[in-house]
Parts: structure tokens; sequence; C-alpha cells
């Protein structure tokens, strides 16, 4: 059976599942993190530009006042937006999440993207031409301002997310501390087979995000988890569509942080380690791969020198 903890390059643990917290309002993701915590939760995904640390801190804290956990039995990750690129803004933008998050120190900070838009208060800078404004920065002064936050403490781990294979290559290259995991989109329509093996190659894990596509897509556009296939898998099991579709990510070694600010969803994503897919239906889900991406698809990024897909 899958571990519930994987192991990084560097030794480090970390828990395999996680809770995503994209586009979770914040008035209702401190319940949910509360909530989550007390399933048994303990990796917590978040970022700047999803405009909810302070609650996630709030929640954090308060769970660690009931006792019910300790800061170490927490895992908590965070990424350094777009507009932080430049080297001397990099430790600015972490201290500015650590207050939000009223922490010492991160569990795992990520690069969000490859991308290094222009500093300022407006996190999406535009043009006149109406495409995001390009720094400049080169990923790879970014990375190493962030390698010295592991050296001064601050950080535990840090990864990427969003980069392809030649962007992964090109930082190990240049890189004193490799990125323990690229965190990228990916579900049974868009398997990334390619950039996993890659990856893994490297010692670099993947951390799966959008694991179910996208709810609420288009109506001529497919929704996973109302798949025929997904659906006979998990009737097989007796488990959900959602409940396959996260074990398909952690047998494949990858990190899976679902989002949800539903207390039966949260318990049920986490229902996840009583089970095994066998082979076959592991071979069925990689053959349900049609390259559909549902994030990083605005034409507004397209033009970004390091524009990743």
């Amino acid at each position: 059976m899958v571990e519930q903890v994987v192991k990084f390059c560097n030794g480090n643990t970390y828990p395999i599942l996680g809770l995503g917290t994209w586009q979770s309002k914040p008035n209702e993701v401190a319940e949910a993190v509360k909530y989550a915590i007390d399933v048994g939760y303990r990796h917590f995904d978040c970022a700047p530009i999803y405009g909810n640390e302070s609650e996630i801190g709030l929640a954090i804290a308060a769970k660690i006042k009931e006792g019910v956990i300790k800061r170490e039995d927490i895992f908590v990750t965070s990424k350094l937006w777009n507009t932080n690129h430049r080297p001397d803004l990099v430790e600015p933008g972490l201290k500015k999440t650590l207050n939000n998050f009223k922490l010492e120190y991160l569990d795992l900070y990520l690069m969000h993207s490859p991308m290094g838009f222009q500093p300022g208060d407006n996190p999406f800078p535009k043009g006149a031409d109406g495409n995001f404004i390009d720094d400049g920065t080169d990923y790879i002064d970014t990375y190493r301002a962030m390698e010295d936050l592991v050296k001064k403490g601050l950080v535990k781990n840090i990864g990427i997310s969003n980069f392809n294979s030649q962007q992964v290559e090109r930082l190990l290259s240049n890189c004193t501390i490799k990125p323990v995991t690229n965190q990228i989109e990916c579900h049974p329509y868009l398997v990334e087979k390619e950039l996993s093996d890659f990856c893994n190659s490297k010692e670099i894990l993947i951390t799966a995000y959008c694991p179910f596509s996208k709810p609420g897509l288009s109506a001529n556009e497919p929704k996973l988890l109302e798949d025929p296939k997904i659906i006979a898998v998990a009737t097989k099991y007796k488990k959900t569509p959602a409940q396959v579709a996260l074990r398909y990510q952690i047998q494949r070694g990858h990190l899976v942080i679902p989002k949800s600010v539903t207390k039966s969803r949260i318990q049920e994503n986490f229902n996840i380690f009583d089970f095994e897919l066998s082979p076959e239906d592991m071979n069925t889900i990689n053959g349900m791969n049609s390259n559909i991406r549902v994030c990083f698809k605005s034409e507004l990024m397209k033009k970004h020198k390091y524009y990743p897909f």
C-alpha cells in the first residue's frame, strides 16, 4: 500500500495528501482547515495570490492552541508570486507570507511559475497591448534567492510549480539546492507522463493540482468525475470517482492537493489509503489522457518568454 508520507530528495518527509486552498473563499477556508485538521490532514497548500493566508493562519493557530496539533506536526506550503521574482523581492515576499500565517518558517516554498511579472501592487500587470508585463527576471536568479531562504532557516524545502521539463533541466544545471517538487496540473485528462517521468528521474516529486480537472466547465467540455470510465472503476472498488482520481495520483508517487470546503468531501478525499487500484485500472486511467489543460491557458501569458506550456 502507498505510504501516507513521501520522502523528498533531501531526506525530509511530507504528507502525500494535502488540502488545497485555491478558490476557497476567506469566510469558508478557516472552518475547512480546522475540520481537515480534525480529520487528519497535516499538509496545507496555500499561496498569497489565493487571498486567504491570514485566515488559514488563524485556523492553524486555533488548532495549536486547542492542543490538537503542534507546529511541527503540520506542513504548510506557500508560493512566491510572479511579481516578486526579482532577487531582492524574494525574501520580502516570503516574510509577508510568514506574517500572514503568523509563522516563523514554511515547510515548503514554491516558485508559483517560471514567469516573472512587473513588480507592484497589481498582481497581474498588463501593458498597452493587453499582455502581462514580463519583468525580464530569469527564474534561475529567482531560485538562487530562494536557496538563501533555506540557508537562513526561513523555509525547510524549496520547489517549483508549472515548470516544463526543459525549464527543470536548466534549473538543475544552475542550482545548488535541488527543488523537491514540481507542482503541476495533473489529472486523467492531463496525465503528464513525460514530465512526471523526467522529474522522477531527477528525484523531483510531482505534486498534482486540479486532480479532478475542473468542475463547472462549459457544457461541451468533459467532466472527469462524470466520465463513465472513472465511474466504472469507482463502482468496482466501492469508492467515489473523486477517491479514484486521488488514488490514481498517489499510486504514481505524486503528492496531491484536492481543494474542498465541504466537510463531507474533505472527509471523502482523505479516505484513499484503504484500497489499491490494479495495474489494469491504472492503465485504463492513463489511457484517458487527452491533454486537456484547464489552467494556464490565458492568451495573455503565452507571449511571456518563460511561458511553460
